[in-house]
């Protein structure tokens, strides 16, 4: 779990200014022009500074950011951590603490209270934690998530979260929504909710995300021998190969050093997990996925494991090489919630149409 230090803390004074410099500087370094909504954010950002290094975090509101994908959540989110004078602070993709949380709670279960036996190794002396890419879609994490949630305020920890949905649009298939009502309730009472718009879209403007692997990947389209042989990539009846993941093996089509290649459905198809997505990370940086489907026609179950996978891999900034039959907008149709995420975030992949 990445853990990142900031300077000793600056005065008061300073502090404010330091979010406001940082966030200028990152823009105009960028070519971003900040949106009247991202400022307003930034301006709710900089109070917190100068309370933080001197203060009981327990007067302070959390921060929650919802909004469409790409307007600058994770960004702002990014920001704030990196500027704020703070040593006792996380930032986590929400999918990487939540997993983690799950596995060592799970090893703790002789323990009175697990989560908080949990907690106490997870964060430590933490005092600001930034989740990003909050969402819920499963009633048995919703009821975790709740008991999470009461366990970081009572301990007076500063939260940030962004979300692509406001408190009340998470969870909900309304067979489960009234059930996470308590959380949302604990959300809008803790925390200050603030709604991230504006006419761009920062990830389809031009690509000068140098210092970013993820964006440097490729989609290939059409799958055939040749583009394979061409490219050096699997061929189409390669056989399984077992990883170990764990106590597991999983399957996959390739594997040299750091490079793994496997199907769709050798990860979508089966029951895997985010979990199982973090191992195969620590293991290798160049990812090829071949056999991408109209996701349209596969399972919501299969699309919500391939926008886990696709997350951890964004997340993890891995060189991602994905092979389909279809352009990369009519392979990602489908119903799952989150899939405006995913196409958001494979749009910056290099499109290679052929051999093209």
């Amino acid at each position: 779990m990445r853990r990142l230090f900031a300077k000793a803390p600056a005065t008061p004074v300073a502090s404010a200014k330091v979010i406001h410099d940082y966030f200028r500087q990152k823009a105009h370094a960028q070519g971003y022009t900040l949106s009247h909504s991202q400022q307003r954010v930034i301006d709710c950002m900089a109070q917190y500074a100068p309370l933080l290094p001197g203060s009981s975090p327990q007067r302070l509101p959390g921060l929650y950011l919802h909004g469409a994908v790409g307007r600058g959540k994770s960004w702002l989110l990014d920001g704030f951590f990196q500027a704020i004078p703070l040593r006792e602070k996380q930032r986590l993709h929400f999918h990487e603490f939540f997993a983690r949380l799950h596995q060592q709670m799970f090893a703790h279960r002789e323990k009175p209270d697990a989560m908080e036996v949990t907690l106490d190794q997870l964060l430590k002396d933490c005092r600001v934690l930034c989740f990003d890419e909050f969402h819920v879609h499963d009633i048995g994490d919703a009821m975790l998530i709740t008991r999470l949630f009461q366990a970081l305020f009572r301990r007076g920890i500063l939260l940030l979260v962004t979300s692509n949905y406001p408190p009340e649009g998470l969870l909900p298939n309304p067979l489960y929504h009234a059930r996470f009502k308590p959380v949302i309730d604990l959300i809008n009472a803790k925390m200050q909710v603030m709604e991230v718009g504006g006419p761009h879209d920062y990830r389809s403007q031009a690509r000068n995300h140098a210092q970013q692997i993820f964006t440097h990947g490729r989609y290939l389209w059409p799958d055939t021998p040749a583009l394979r042989l061409t490219l050096d990539l699997p061929e189409a009846d390669a056989p399984p190969l077992p990883v170990p993941v764990g106590t597991r093996q999983l399957q996959a089509r390739y594997r040299d050093r750091r490079t793994i290649g496997v199907t769709f459905a050798d990860l979508c198809e089966h029951p895997t997990a985010v979990m199982d997505y973090l191992e195969l990370c620590r293991q290798f940086d160049h990812w090829i996925i071949l056999d991408l489907p109209r996701l349209a026609d596969t399972s919501i179950a299969a699309q919500q494991r391939f926008i886990n996978l696709v997350d951890v891999l964004y997340d993890q900034d891995k060189h991602l090489t994905l092979v389909g039959q279809h352009s990369l907008s009519e392979s990602l149709g489908g119903d799952a919630i989150d899939l405006a995420r995913t196409r958001s975030r494979l749009g910056q992949l290099v499109q290679i149409n052929g051999l093209k």
